[in-house]
C-alpha cells in the first residue's frame, strides 16, 4: 500500500526550474484517543468540530450502507476477528466479482475504492480499515518505513511511501499490506493515529492536484491537512510548493521552515528552502542548508541530481562529478543522471567516461533531454 508524498520544487538550476525534493513523514505527537491511535467516529466528530473542519474534512475508510451490508455478510459475526479480516482480506483482492486492481496516482476514498476496484496504498487501507471496524475488528494504521520509491513527471518529483494496517493477536501486531512491490524484511513499522492517516489522505489529494495543474485545489487540500495533523512535515512542504507556485514566498518559506521544526530530518523542506532562498539571491543562507544535505543520510536520487546540478552551475565539476555518480547508483534507470554524469566527465576531459554514460542514457531514453545534449556535445567532438 503506497501513499504519495509531493516533491517540490528545483534547485536554481538550467534546465531543473521546479523540480525536486523528498517528504519525510513522522508522527511525532499525534492525536489519540487509544493507544493504538484508533479514534472512535464520535470522538473524531467533535476533534473535526473543535478545529472548524467539520464538513470539510473528508473521512475517507467512511463506508456506505451497501458497503457495510456487504462487510457483515463477507465477514458475520460468529467468526473470530483473525478470520472476519482474512475473509475480508480475500474478497476484496481475490473476489471472484471483481478483484481490487493497484493503480499509482490517485487516492480514492474507501467508497471511491468499492465502486471502481482501483487503488493505491493509502486507499486500499482506508477501505480495510473501514471495513473491518464496521465487522468489530480493532484495526490500525501503520507507517512503513525506510521503503520509499522515486519519480519524475514534469517538473515534480513524487516520493511515494508505505502504508499498511495492522491488529494485535497474542500481544504481537500482524500485519496486513498491499503494494505492486513486496516488503522488504528490515523496514520499521510504527503505528499511527487515525487524525495522520487522515491528514496523509489530504496531503496526497493535494500533491494529486498539483500534478494536474490545479494549484487552488491543491491549496484547499494541504490547508486542510496540516489542520488535521500540524506534525506531518511531507505535508507543510507539499503546502511550501503549492504557495511558491503562486507566488506567495513569504508564506512558502514559512511553510518549509514549519515542517524542518517538527520534523528535523525532513530533507526535501531543505531542499526546497535553499532553491527558494537561491532564487531569492541569498547565496549564504542557501549554501547552510545546502550543507545540511550534503551531510544527510538521504536517498532521494533527485536531490543528488539538484545538488549536482547546482555545483555544476558555480563550475565545481568534481562536486558535480560526485553528486551525480550517487544519483546514479540511487537510479540505475535514470537516464537523466547517466547523462549528467556524461557531461561532466566531458567537461574534464575523460572522454572514455562520456562515452559509456551516454551509451547507458540512450539504452535508458534516447529522447531524454539530457541525453540529446550529450550525445550533441560527442558528436561535436568526434
Amino acid at each position: 500500500m503506497r501513499w504519495m508524498k509531493l516533491c517540490g520544487e528545483a534547485a536554481a538550476v538550467r534546465w531543473w526550474r521546479l523540480a525536486l525534493v523528498a517528504v519525510a513523514w513522522w508522527c511525532l505527537a499525534c492525536a489519540a484517543s487509544s493507544p493504538n491511535g484508533v479514534i472512535d467516529p464520535p470522538e473524531l466528530e467533535r476533534i473535526l468540530q473543535r478545529r472548524g473542519l467539520l464538513g470539510q474534512a473528508v473521512i475517507p475508510y467512511r463506508l456506505s450502507p451497501e458497503m457495510k451490508a456487504w462487510a457483515h455478510q463477507v465477514a458475520p459475526a460468529e467468526l473470530s476477528a483473525e478470520q472476519r479480516i482474512e475473509n475480508l482480506r480475500q474478497r476484496l483482492l481475490l473476489g471472484e466479482e471483481r478483484p481490487l486492481e493497484y493503480t499509482w496516482g490517485y487516492t480514492g476514498t474507501a467508497e471511491e475504492v468499492f465502486a471502481t476496484r482501483q487503488a493505491n496504498c493509502l486507499a486500499f487501507t482506508n477501505l480495510f480499515v473501514g471495513m473491518a471496524r464496521e465487522v468489530d475488528v480493532p484495526i490500525f494504521f501503520l507507517a512503513v518505513e525506510d521503503i520509499e520509491t522515486y519519480r519524475k513527471e514534469g517538473d515534480l518529483v513524487v516520493i511515494s511511501d508505505h502504508i499498511a494496517v495492522g491488529i494485535e493477536v497474542d500481544f504481537e501486531i500482524r500485519m496486513y499490506d498491499f503494494s505492486e512491490h513486496g516488503m522488504q524484511e528490515q523496514a520499521s513499522v510504527r503505528r499511527i493515529s487515525d487524525l495522520t492517516a487522515l491528514a496523509m489522505f489530504h496531503s496526497n489529494r493535494g500533491a494529486e492536484e498539483l500534478q494536474k495543474g490545479h494549484e487552488e485545489a491543491a491549496l484547499q487540500w494541504l490547508r486542510l491537512a496540516v489542520q488535521l495533523d500540524p506534525t506531518l512535515a511531507n505535508a507543510w512542504v507539499n503546502l511550501g510548493v503549492v504557495l511558491r507556485r503562486r507566488g506567495e514566498t513569504q508564506h512558502a518559506e514559512l511553510a518549509y521552515t514549519t515542517a524542518m521544526e517538527v520534523d528535523p530530518r525532513a530533507m526535501s523542506a531543505y531542499q526546497n528552502m535553499s532553491s527558494l532562498l537561491h532564487w531569492q539571491g541569498r547565496e549564504e543562507e542557501a549554501a547552510a542548508f545546502e550543507r545540511v544535505l550534503r551531510k544527510s543520510p538521504n536517498r532521494n536520487p533527485f536531490t543528488y541530481m539538484s545538488l549536482g546540478d547546482l555545483s555544476h552551475s558555480y563550475g565545481k565539476l568534481e562536486e558535480a562529478r560526485r553528486f551525480y555518480r550517487r544519483a546514479t547508483q540511487l537510479s540505475p534507470e535514470n537516464a537523466a543522471a547517466h547523462a549528467a554524469l556524461g557531461q561532466v566527465a566531458f567537461e574534464l576531459g575523460n572522454l572514455r567516461l562520456a562515452r559509456k554514460m551516454l551509451r547507458k542514457a540512450l539504452a535508458l531514453d534516447a529522447d531524454e533531454g539530457r541525453t540529446q545534449r550529450l550525445q550533441d556535445l560527442l558528436g561535436a567532438d568526434s
